[in-house]
């Protein structure tokens, strides 16, 4: 008889992509909470600046601890020029124009909207890298956005299905942010190949703090940064925000499409929208309708069809 251990530990290792893909939804959902926060108090450009340069911090010290490198010099070229360009799509344009929407739409609806990110991504997957996803993962993948829709439209007013009654220019740059992150996942894909993924993320958020400072530099907006650095609750809003987005997220994000179908892997991550549904119940006191409970379900059980 085959041992029960050793058949869970081949599952595991047989989709461990998408097992880091599932992490990478939680780290996002704590993620987006945190960063809503901090950009309505500091302004979304200097928490871009500052989470690339915390981020980069922890990067380097796992970097060192599990490598012996603090930084990836051992990168190729073509490691350094991908994963740098994807760097500057998926941070410097998509990242900062949905942390912009958060403070006009807000973190649930801007998440509703990067449900969008799973579809463009699969199709850049195939312009790009050609990759092509199975008729049960293609199903799965409707299931999933299905029953995130289901669960994010319920929240419309008086039970109704969600419409456009939230600023159009919110909802643009929300849009702007799935394409900059499905673009730059992709991209990452391409330029890390078999490297490291930790440090495929260093190199991708050394040019996403590079791409901000300079921003900021150009705009002439530093006050903003140094209004930044002395709100403590802001700053608090970025630690937890940035430990569990451009460092874990964003490395798991990386190692998941690595080891796992690109249009699949982003499937798996676009269920924050559900997730979030918990801690905005626990911790900002937001009633749950029956569509969203439905939604939840029936989005849970499109990321099990991944597993099959």
């Amino acid at each position: 008889m085959i041992d029960g251990a050793l058949i869970n530990s081949f599952m595991f290792s047989s989709h461990i992509g998408e097992f880091a893909a599932l992490f990478v939804a939680f780290c996002w959902t704590f993620t987006a909470l945190a960063f809503e926060r901090a950009s309505i108090r500091v302004g979304s450009l200097a928490v871009n600046l500052i989470r690339m340069v915390l981020a980069l911090i922890f990067l380097s010290l796992f970097s060192y601890l599990h490598r012996g490198i603090l930084y990836p010099i051992d990168a190729s070229t073509h490691n350094w020029f991908w994963l740098a360009v994807s760097g500057l799509v998926g941070f410097v344009f998509g990242d900062l124009l949905l942390f912009e929407s958060y403070t006009i739409i807000g973190s649930r609806i801007a998440m509703l909207i990067m449900t969008l990110v799973p579809p463009i991504t699969a199709f850049v997957s195939w312009l790009i890298l050609g990759e092509r996803m199975g008729l049960l993962n293609f199903f799965g993948m409707m299931i999933t956005l299905a029953g995130i829709s289901l669960a994010i439209f319920g929240r419309g007013l008086n039970g109704e299905w969600f419409r456009l009654t939230h600023p159009v220019r919110g909802i643009l740059l929300a849009f702007g942010g799935a394409v900059g992150q499905a673009v730059g996942l992709v991209l990452s894909k391409y330029g890390m190949g078999s490297y490291d993924a930790f440090a495929s993320s260093q190199i991708r958020v050394t040019t996403g703090m590079v791409g901000f400072a300079l921003i900021i530099l150009l705009s002439g907006r530093w006050f903003r940064l140094r209004k930044a650095v002395v709100d403590r609750k802001g700053m608090r809003a970025i630690l937890i925000g940035s430990f569990f987005g451009p460092f874990l997220g964003v490395s798991f994000s990386l190692y998941a499409v690595q080891h796992a179908v690109a249009g699949v892997a982003a499937t798996i991550m676009a269920i924050v929208p559900v997730l979030i549904i918990a801690p905005a119940v626990i911790i900002f006191k937001q009633k749950v309708t029956v569509k969203e409970i439905i939604g939840a379900v029936i989005g849970v059980a499109g990321v099990a069809i991944f597993f099959l």
